[in-house]
């Protein structure tokens, strides 16, 4: 039996095979519930920042990560006291051999298993704020949560397109990269000057807060309600319930009108008349208007109703009105209510709005 656990197989006895296979076996199956404890522990150690979130949800998030972490790790320790076989270690291309191609490929595993726990703990990270977010009534908050939670996955991706390019190529080459692109440094802030600029107008936008995400904005020719800040781009869904993408810069500069932030809704109405309207009728009219803006709770005082203008075909009253911020269907059944008012009064009064009229003049010619 020991005679043939120490035959040898490509430069390797037979019993480091099986201790190998014996190890890797034994890890997947307990690295489940290793992984699971691990996690655990992590859990009791940052489950004060969040008491609301739950063991499992924090579990589920690092579980993938720490078994293929675990796994791996084992390989690594285990395939370590092993000989490459020397049959197998020709050169792949140029003066790279088999060997330095099989020690790469377990850096880079290595690696993508530490940048995947990384984006792991992200994702709580943004969970336990999202939980905090939801307590409260800003959806802002929320959508703050969101957009670093994606920008710091972002420079996460970066750091690890870093750390493999060091792997594959070594040092050097990334301090080539770094030079080059200190000379191309203006010609690469110029293509990305677009980008950058949308960018630095996202951080503008949470920091110094215009508008927030469910608010009514108006900018440009656009109107709409406020669904998403991304990092290069806002989401407005407009009136037409189009699905709008503006760029963030845009949104910056641009003169924005947030219609949410209104305390009150003007009403600007101006009445024409016929000229012959007698002056004690428009008297009247006026203290009739008067007499139902005071009348209406949802009318705030300091109101206007004069005689605005006169000239030869018509007498004109101004009615200037604010309201409470009132819903669309509300605001639309006010005006409904008013408009109708004024109408029964200038009925009541006999008082005619000028219309368009054509005379016919018939003449004899003798």
């Amino acid at each position: 039996m020991n005679n043939f656990l120490n035959t040898i197989i490509l430069d390797n006895p037979i019993r480091d095979y099986m201790i190998l296979l014996l190890v890797l076996l034994f890890v997947s199956f307990v690295k489940r519930y290793i992984s699971k404890i691990v996690a655990a522990l992590l859990f009791r150690l940052v489950k004060h920042w969040s008491p609301q979130i739950e063991e499992k949800s924090f579990v589920e998030l690092l579980l993938k990560p720490l078994e293929f972490f675990f796994l791996l790790i084992t390989f690594m320790f285990t395939i370590d006291r092993f000989t490459f076989p020397r049959i197998l270690n020709v050169n792949v291309y140029g003066h790279v051999s088999l060997q330095n191609v099989t020690d790469t490929l377990l850096e880079l595993a290595f690696t993508a298993s530490i940048i995947w726990i990384i984006l792991r703990l992200i994702d709580f990270i943004a969970l336990v704020l999202e939980k905090k977010a939801d307590s409260t009534s800003d959806r802002t908050d929320k959508q703050f949560v969101i957009f670093f939670r994606d920008f710091f996955k972002a420079i996460i991706f970066i750091m690890g397109a870093i750390a493999f390019i060091r792997i594959l190529f070594g040092v050097g080459l990334v301090e080539k990269i770094v030079a080059g692109l200190g000379i191309g440094a203006a010609a690469l802030a110029l293509a990305a000057k677009e980008s950058i600029e949308n960018l630095i107008g996202s951080f503008i936008i949470f920091f110094d807060k215009p508008f927030r995400v469910g608010d009514t904005v108006k900018v440009d020719s656009y109107q709409g309600t406020v669904e998403k800040i991304g990092l290069r781009s806002t989401r407005i869904r407009t009136l037409e319930k189009t699905f709008v993408t503006v760029p963030n810069k845009k949104m910056v500069d641009s003169i924005l009108d947030n219609l949410s932030l209104r305390t009150q809704q003007r009403v600007n109405m101006k009445l024409e008349m016929t000229a012959d309207t007698p002056a004690d009728s428009i008297l009247g009219a006026l203290q009739d208007i008067r007499q139902l803006l005071d009348s209406n709770s949802n009318v705030l005082k300091g109101y206007t109703v004069n005689l605005h203008d006169f000239n030869k075909d018509t007498v004109i009253i101004q009615v200037i009105f604010n309201t409470m911020i009132l819903d669309g269907t509300q605001y639309a059944a006010l005006r409904e209510s008013v408009n109708l008012s004024i109408l029964h009064i200038l009925e009541k009064r006999s008082i005619k709005m000028p219309g368009s009229s054509t005379n016919v003049v018939l003449t004899n010619a003798n």
